[in-house]
């Protein structure tokens, strides 16, 4: 049959929002139009869509075969699914070509597995192009004019201006951008009357569609955005030569303004802003991909009454203001920070982007608190985790103290309920307060392997029981002591206590912990405590591996490494760590840890080698300047931080952690043409975190020289003359045996031991590696220490869905004559994966490997190089394809024998697979058929078989796009 009564149907004004596909068919949407080929402008209404998939069906199965309920049933859910996928391009709004509704529509019946159906439609499109094309020869009219609306009056629009504006976006980028197919596509979705700002977002738009045929796309997308950033802020339309003239006068004009909105903190009108604005570097505003400066954009610029008022490089300076605040040479500093922050040298975290410069500036990332085991204590815990969210602060709470399940409470004689109950309460506080709508509120709640209830806790994030005991929004993690471990290794039994009747624990770690362990364990067989429960170790790792794949919750994080090599235990206890994994400091009834962060960008500090041979090594000079200035950064944000709680002021005030890390791990690895997985990346792991560390520890120590030790540095470690490698001695002495580190090291640290005995240390913990989720997109470089998530993928955030081709690799394949478009198609196909395209060389398919083509061993082993010389930890994801019990048990347990502190998510495979997207049409992009695994990401359901040995883990899963950080699913970016 044919398939022409559906094309034809499809070619009416027929869309449904996702909200609309539940409600009645001929809901109409106000915001949303389609052009229509003859260029006439319609309301999008959602009453032909199901209509026309049905005719679909029709014509490729006949009435008998379309009647079926499960058609219907189809139909109905590939009518929400176009409605999504349009919707999402143009939230706020706008309108649509009928092309863009078709190909849709071709995605989605190929998503559905359509294929009969998909494949006729194609070839009727493309029938029907041909038919036009001809038709259009052989007519050859006249170009309408066409006019546009500016302030309500209508007038031609200015071809020669558009062509100029786009010209300069792709001006410098290479024979590839070229700015004709821009051009024609934004006019090929402009109207008649159409508003002149709507032209503008045309361009974005049809830029933002070339970014997957060349990646340099995105910074000719970046300036058509900017453009109208300009003219927002400014008002005036200006071209990237004159907005960089325009910028001596804008900055002083979006400071005064910010602060007469009583946005910006008055005191910024004290900097010589003729000084700053002189110093500011317009063409930096060259160095953003789309996503960097839509996310700057969306979420960073400030705004009044939703207007933006600053422009990039106002926006980094003024950052560097409110960090410069209280320095004597407040200018000369506030343009070395801008400096490194406009660079992409380094970047602040995201609090301090937010609010740095503004009336409240709380600055800090994250927060460590301990809740009491008492009714009053624990909702003033609560409390505080809501003041702490409010002004975008990532929460990590110790759950251990509070009484199992089942406890006698002696106020009420009666039993309690356990932990469980609290813990839904905090996750609602979570929900509730969302940072102002700039991001969720966000929290992990650690609670200790010996906990009576750690059973339930395990299984916190499991959609099935009863809901009241569940927590869908909130993060949980394992607080292992590492007399579990060895139980587990020596196939022991473990005992589970209520922490009413074992109160040490709690504040005991390694050698100590074990005696009162033990001790408790002989009552216990005594019938001494109760309540109580024995079980074998192996049993209980087993499930919390199950509960691990399944949920991907609670994560695996280690107490005793994390306190053995604290350079604080002289002063307390590190009882868990924040949400992101990657703090261990100390917290208590009256401290609430707090850690400020930010990251050097690696990928921004390597050079030529001496020896001509355009090998690329790191740059030890232009670190250490970098790191030094960034510490002078990280320790200012102590003092000119704004606190919701007096316990976290306190703390960090007494002992000034700042948590320094890294980003661009991946794309440094490019530069020098080294794979992931590989024994030169391990080396590379271990030299480059060995010199961000050797530099941070030094930048304190001259800051403590500069402005004093911090309060509690007496007893520390670093006074003892203890550094972080140093401390690994002292936990092997714990374990007796269970550590297997290599210890070797390049920098001269005895020169450190003395500049420290001599001058102390500023901050109490100076390195942390955090996710980096969104300055990371923000700079345009790989996140943290990730392996590259996929070499074609979509990536969401709040900012909306974002392609991303990774350039590295198209540079090559352009070099080698390869990058066309059935590679393009290729790589759509394959999920971003180089490995079964036959004529990729094998020298790239290993230097490209995506992050579940890395066995995770590698990610373990070379997290266990930095570990060393790190004082706080690191957030690490471990990526594995595959999965297995036995894979999952082996990766663990090398992650403990290597010293970890912690880890981060498990992800597998299949919710994280690349967008599959539609090339020219006509084209039919095959979906792949293969079995794939349920990811253990933010948002696993998969289920988990046995955990007992090799049997595979396996659970279907649709490919979706691409969600990168644990919170950017797509909500806040936790830590950063």
């Amino acid at each position: 049959m044919s398939i022409a009564p559906f094309a034809a149907s499809i070619e009416r004004p027929h869309v449904a929002a996702p909200e609309a596909a539940r409600e009645p068919l001929g809901t109409s949407l106000p915001h949303y139009q389609i052009i229509r080929r003859n260029g006439s402008v319609v309301p999008f209404e959602p009453s032909k869509i199901a209509v026309a998939l049905m005719k679909a069906f029709l014509a490729v199965r006949g009435a008998h075969g379309a009647a079926s309920a499960s058609v219907r049933e189809d139909v109905e859910q590939l009518t929400q699914a176009v409605v999504r996928a349009l919707l999402r391009s143009r939230p706020a709004g706008g309108t649509f070509h009928i092309e863009d509704v078709q190909d849709q529509v071709e995605l989605g019946l190929m998503r559905a597995g359509q294929h009969e159906v998909a494949r006729a439609y194609v070839l009727y499109r493309e029938r029907r192009a041909q038919e036009r094309a001809a038709k259009q020869a052989s007519a050859a009219p006249a170009a309408p004019v066409l006019n546009v609306s500016i302030g309500g009056q209508r007038q031609p629009l200015d071809l020669e201006r558009l062509r100029t504006l786009v010209a300069n976006a792709c001006a410098g980028l290479g024979e590839a951008v070229r700015p004709e197919p821009i051009v024609a596509e934004t006019l090929r979705n402009l109207y008649d009357g159409v508003p002149l700002d709507e032209v503008y977002k045309a361009t974005i738009l049809a830029a933002r569609t070339r970014i997957e045929s060349d990646p340099d796309y995105t910074y000719a997308t970046a300036r058509l955005l900017l453009h109208t950033i300009a003219l927002e802020v400014l008002g005036q339309d200006l071209t990237q030569s004159e907005l960089a003239s325009h910028y001596p006068d804008a900055f002083p004009a979006c400071i005064r303004l910010g602060v007469q909105a009583e946005l910006l903190n008055p005191d910024l009108l004290q900097f010589d802003l003729a000084r700053l604005a002189a110093a500011l570097k317009p063409e930096r505003d060259l160095q953003f991909d789309y996503l960097g400066l839509q996310t700057l954009y969306d979420r960073y610029f400030l705004h009044q009454h939703k207007r933006r008022i600053e422009l990039p490089q106002v926006f980094f300076m003024r950052v560097a203001m409110g960090l410069a605040l209280n320095e004597i040479e407040r200018e000369a500093r506030a343009i070395e920070f801008y400096e490194v922050l406009s660079r992409f040298d380094f970047m602040s975290s995201t609090p301090t982007l937010f609010n740095s410069g503004t009336r409240r500036s709380q600055l800090s990332s994250c927060y460590l608190s301990t809740v009491p085991d008492d009714l009053e204590g624990i909702f003033d815990a609560i409390k505080e985790n809501a003041l702490l969210s409010k002004f975008a602060g990532g929460l990590g709470n110790d759950w251990t103290r509070v009484r199992a399940m089942g406890s006698h409470i002696k106020g009420t004689n009666g039993e309690s309920q356990g932990v469980v109950p609290f813990l839904k309460v905090v996750n609602d506080t979570a929900v509730a307060v969302n940072q102002g709508g700039k991001r969720k509120g966000a929290v992990c709640t650690y609670l200790e392997t010996w906990h009576l209830d750690i059973e339930e806790f395990l299984e916190l994030r499991k959609n099935t029981g009863d809901d009241r005991r569940r927590t869908h929004d909130m993060n949980t993690a394992n607080w292992i002591p590492d007399l579990f471990m060895k139980r587990v290794l020596e196939k022991g039994d473990w005992s589970l206590f209520s922490p009413h009747s074992v109160p040490d624990l709690h504040e005991l770690v390694g050698p100590a912990f074990e005696r009162a362990y033990l001790a408790y364990e002989e009552k216990a067989a005594r019938g001494e405590i109760t309540p109580y429960k024995k079980l074998p170790a192996t049993d209980l790792w087993r499930k919390m591996l199950s509960m691990l794949f399944e949920t991907g919750h609670p994560w695996i994080t280690f107490k005793d490494p994390c306190n053995l090599r604290s350079p604080q235990q002289h002063v307390g206890v590190v009882h868990s760590s924040n949400l992101c994994t990657e703090i261990t400091l100390n917290t208590s009834d009256s401290e609430i840890a707090v850690c400020n962060l930010g990251s050097v960008n690696l990928a921004q500090h390597l050079k030529d080698a001496a020896d001509g041979s355009g090998a690329r090594v790191l740059d030890h000079d232009k670190l250490r300047r970098t790191v030094a200035t960034a510490m002078r950064m990280l320790d200012n944000v102590i003092d000119i931080n704004y606190y919701a709680v007096k316990k976290a002021r306190d703390s960090n005030l007494r002992h000034r952690p700042v948590g320094l890390g890294i980003m661009g791990f991946q794309d440094a690895l490019y530069q020098m043409r080294t794979p992931y997985a590989s024994p030169a990346a391990l080396a590379f792991a271990d030299q480059s975190m060995e010199a961000v560390c050797y530099h941070a520890y030094w930048a304190s120590s001259d800051l403590a020289a500069e402005r004093g030790r911090y309060s509690s540095y007496q007893g520390s470690l670093w006074q003892r003359g203890v550094l972080p490698l140093d401390s690994l001695e002292l936990l092997a002495q714990a374990r007796g045996g269970y550590l297997e580190v290599d210890r070797s090291q390049t920098l001269d640290w005895d020169a450190l031991r003395a500049k420290i005995a001599r001058d102390g240390m500023r901050n109490a913990n100076c390195v942390a590696i955090a996710p980096t989720a969104t300055i990371s997109n923000i700079v345009g470089v790989d996140a943290s220490i990730e392996p590259c998530f996929g070499n074609l993928s979509v990536k969401s955030n709040l900012s909306g869905e974002f392609t991303i081709v990774n350039s590295y690799l198209v540079r090559d394949l352009k070099r080698l004559g390869l990058w066309d478009e059935v590679m393009l198609l290729d790589l759509k196909h394959f999920d971003g994966s180089l490995q079964a395209i036959d004529r990729v060389p094998a020298e790239l398919k290993n230097l490209y490997r995506t992050a579940f083509e890395v066995e995770p061993a590698w990610l373990v082993e070379a997290a266990a190089r930095r570990q060393k010389w790190i004082d706080q930890a690191q957030s690490l994801n471990l990526y594995m394809a595959g999965a297995s019990g036995k894979k999952l048990d082996e990766t663990y347990k090398l992650a403990w024998l290597r010293g970890l502190k912690t880890t981060y998510y498990l992800r597998t495979t299949s919710a994280t697979q690349a967008e599959k997207s539609t090339g020219r049409v006509g084209q039919l992009n095959a979906v792949s058929s293969a079995v794939s695994m349920q990811a253990a990401g933010a948002h696993g359901s998969g289920q988990a078989s046995e955990l007992g040995g090799p049997s595979a883990l396996t659970a279907a899963g649709p490919a979706t796009d691409v969600k990168f950080c644990a919170i950017d699913d797509p909500g806040c970016e936790a830590c950063q």
